[in-house]
C-alpha cells in the first residue's frame, strides 16, 4: 500500500475484552476500502513482476491475473492484513503479551463484500501493585555448630561415599536401590513404552523412568525379586515433559535386583579421600567448613523470607496454560540457581528430578515470582552487565575446572544463559531489599531434624567437591542471596 492509498484507506477497528487472569481478546475489523487497496497494490506488483504469454511484461490486464492468480493473491492478501492489523492492534494498545498471539490463518476467510473481521486471545503480562519496599520485617536466627551436627554430616560424608550392595534376602526396604524392568502405558498413546533395567530409588516421592510418584515407598517396600508392582498416576497439567502433562499413566514395575547402601567405613583409605589423617582433623574440617556455611545459610533464610513477604503481599491470578508454557524456562531458572551454588552434575541432576514434579501450586508461586521481581528490577533500575555475567561465570569455571569461554559456550547452547542472567539481576535486588529490610535476630527454635532443602549444599558435599581446602571461602552476598526454592510437598 503506498502512501496516497495508505492516507485515504480507513483505519482498522479494534476492541478489547478481558477473557481471564491475564488474558484480552482482541476484536479486529479490517475495513473494506483497506482490503481493495492491499488487493490493489499485490496485483499492481504481480503486475510488474510477472510474465504472461502474448503480453509484454508489466502490461498484462488486470482480469487476466485475478483470472491465474488470484486465489494465490488473495491468501497472500489475507495473510499480510491479518498479520499487520495483529501487529499493530497489540502494539497500539500497548499490550506487554507473554507470548506471540496464536491465530489460526486457515480458518479466516476473506469475505466477497465488506470488511473483514476476527479475533484471537492473548496472554498478556499481569497488572498488578507491589507492596512496600522498604523496612521488610525479617527475623535473623542465630546459629551455633554443634557436635551433633558434625556428627550427622561424617555420616551422611560416610553414605555419600557407600556402595550399593545386593540385599541377601531380595526384600525391597525404605531408601533401598532396585533394578528393574517397568512399563508406561500412557493414556490416549497406543504403544507402550518398555524401559529395562531401570534404577529406582525407593523414597516417599520419587520416578520411575520419567514419571513422578508420590508414595513410592510404600508401593514398593515388601516386594521381592521377581515381584510385579502396579499403580496409576495424573501427571500434573504443568508437568515439564509434554508427552506426559496432565495424562494418567498405568505403571508397572518387575523387580529384578535389590540393592542397599552401605555407608563407607571410617578408615585410613576413607580419610585419605578427603584430605585428612584420621576422624579427628575430619571433625575439624567439617566443623570449620559448617561455620563458613553458616552466614550463607543465614542469607539464604533471610532471602525466603523477602520472597514470602513478597509472595504473601502480592496478588494476582495466572491462568494454567501460561503456567505449564513456562514450566520449561522455570526449570532453567532453577538450574541456574543450582550451577550457582557449585553444585556438582550428579547433585544438579539429583535436584532437578524433585523440582521437575512441582506441583500446579508451587509452578504458579515461581512464575509469579519472575513477574514480581521483574517488576522490582524495574522500579529500582536494577539491571546486569556483561561483567557481571563473566564475572560470575569465572568463577563457576574455576570451581568447575573448566575454562569460562568454554561453560559460557555450553550455556548458550543449552539455553541456560538467558536464565543465568535473570538470576544474577534476581540476586541483586534480593540483596537491595535486604539493606533497607527490618532484620530482629531471634533464637533458634528447639524442633526436630528437617530434611535438607533441595539447592542446599551440605558441608559433606563440600568436601567432597574440594578435600583441599580446609575452610570454605566466604562467599559475597551477591552470591549467597538464591531464588525463591521450591519445596517438594
Amino acid at each position: 500500500m503506498d502512501e496516497e492509498q495508505q492516507s485515504t484507506a480507513s483505519k482498522n477497528t479494534v476492541s478489547l475484552e478481558e477473557a481471564g487472569p491475564c488474558k484480552k481478546k482482541v476484536i479486529i475489523e479490517i475495513p473494506e476500502d483497506a482490503i481493495k487497496n492491499a488487493g490493489d497494490k499485490q496485483y499492481d506488483d504481480l503486475r510488474r513482476e510477472s510474465i504472461v504469454p502474448g503480453f509484454r511484461k508489466g502490461r498484462a490486464p488486470r482480469r487476466l491475473l485475478e483470472k491465474r492468480f488470484g486465489k494465490d493473491v488473495s491468501e497472500q492478501v489475507k495473510l499480510k492484513l491479518l498479520a499487520d492489523a495483529s501487529d499493530s492492534a497489540i502494539k497500539d494498545n500497548k499490550l506487554d503479551v507473554l507470548r506471540d498471539p496464536r491465530i489460526d490463518f486457515e480458518k479466516i476467510e476473506m469475505p466477497a463484500a465488506g470488511p473483514l473481521k476476527f479475533d484471537f486471545e492473548v496472554e498478556v503480562r499481569p497488572e498488578f501493585d507491589l507492596p512496600k519496599l522498604d523496612g521488610i520485617p525479617l527475623e535473623k536466627r542465630k546459629l551455633d555448630i554443634t557436635d551433633e551436627q558434625v556428627k550427622g554430616e561424617i555420616e551422611r560424608l560416610q553414605r555419600w561415599a557407600g556402595v550399593w550392595t545386593p540385599r541377601e534376602d531380595g526384600k525391597v526396604e525404605l531408601d533401598d536401590q532396585i533394578i528393574a524392568d517397568v512399563v508406561l502405558k500412557v493414556a490416549d498413546v497406543e504403544e507402550e513404552q518398555k524401559l529395562d533395567n531401570t534404577e529406582i530409588i525407593v523414597r516417599q516421592y520419587g520416578f520411575v523412568g520419567a514419571i513422578p510418584i508420590e508414595k513410592l515407598d510404600e508401593l514398593l517396600v515388601g516386594a521381592k525379586t521377581g515381584d510385579t508392582r502396579q499403580t496409576s498416576v495424573e501427571v500434573p497439567k504443568t508437568y515439564f515433559r509434554e508427552e506426559y502433562r496432565g495424562k494418567k499413566v498405568d505403571v508397572s514395575i518387575t523387580v529384578k535386583e535389590v540393592k542397599l547402601l552401605k555407608p563407607a567405613a571410617l578408615d585410613e583409605t576413607f580419610f585419605k579421600k578427603f584430605g585428612v589423617e584420621n576422624k579427628s582433623q575430619l571433625q575439624e574440617k567439617i566443623g570449620d567448613i559448617l561455620k563458613g556455611q553458616l552466614e550463607s545459610q543465614v542469607q539464604t533464610e533471610l532471602a525466603e523470607q523477602i520472597y514470602k513477604y513478597l509472595l504473601d503481599k502480592t496478588k494476582f491470578d495466572l491462568p494454567l496454560d501460561v503456567v505449564a508454557e513456562h514450566s520449561i524456562m522455570l526449570l532453567q531458572r532453577q538450574y541456574s540457581n543450582l550451577l550457582m551454588r557449585g553444585l556438582s552434575r550428579e547433585q544438579i541432576d539429583e535436584q532437578m528430578e524433585q523440582l521437575r514434579a512441582g506441583s500446579e501450586q508451587q509452578a504458579k508461586e515461581d512464575l509469579k515470582t519472575f513477574f514480581i521481581m521483574d517488576k522490582i528490577a524495574g522500579q529500582l533500575k536494577i539491571d546486569v552487565t556483561e561483567e557481571e555475567i563473566n564475572g560470575q561465570i569465572a568463577q563457576l569455571a574455576v570451581q568447575r575446572g573448566t575454562r569460562p569461554e568454554k561453560m559460557k559456550e555450553t550455556m548458550l547452547r543449552d539455553g541456560s544463559l538467558a536464565q543465568f542472567k535473570l538470576q544474577i539481576r534476581e540476586n541483586k535486588c534480593v540483596t537491595k531489599l535486604l539493606e533497607s529490610a527490618t532484620i530482629t535476630e531471634v533464637e533458634p527454635p528447639k524442633k526436630t531434624k528437617k530434611a535438607k532443602k533441595p539447592a542446599e549444599k551440605t558441608a559433606d558435599e563440600a568436601v567432597a567437591e574440594h578435600p583441599e581446602h580446609t575452610t570454605k571461602k566466604k562467599t559475597s552476598t551477591k552470591d549467597k542471596t538464591t531464588t525463591k526454592k521450591k519445596k517438594t510437598k
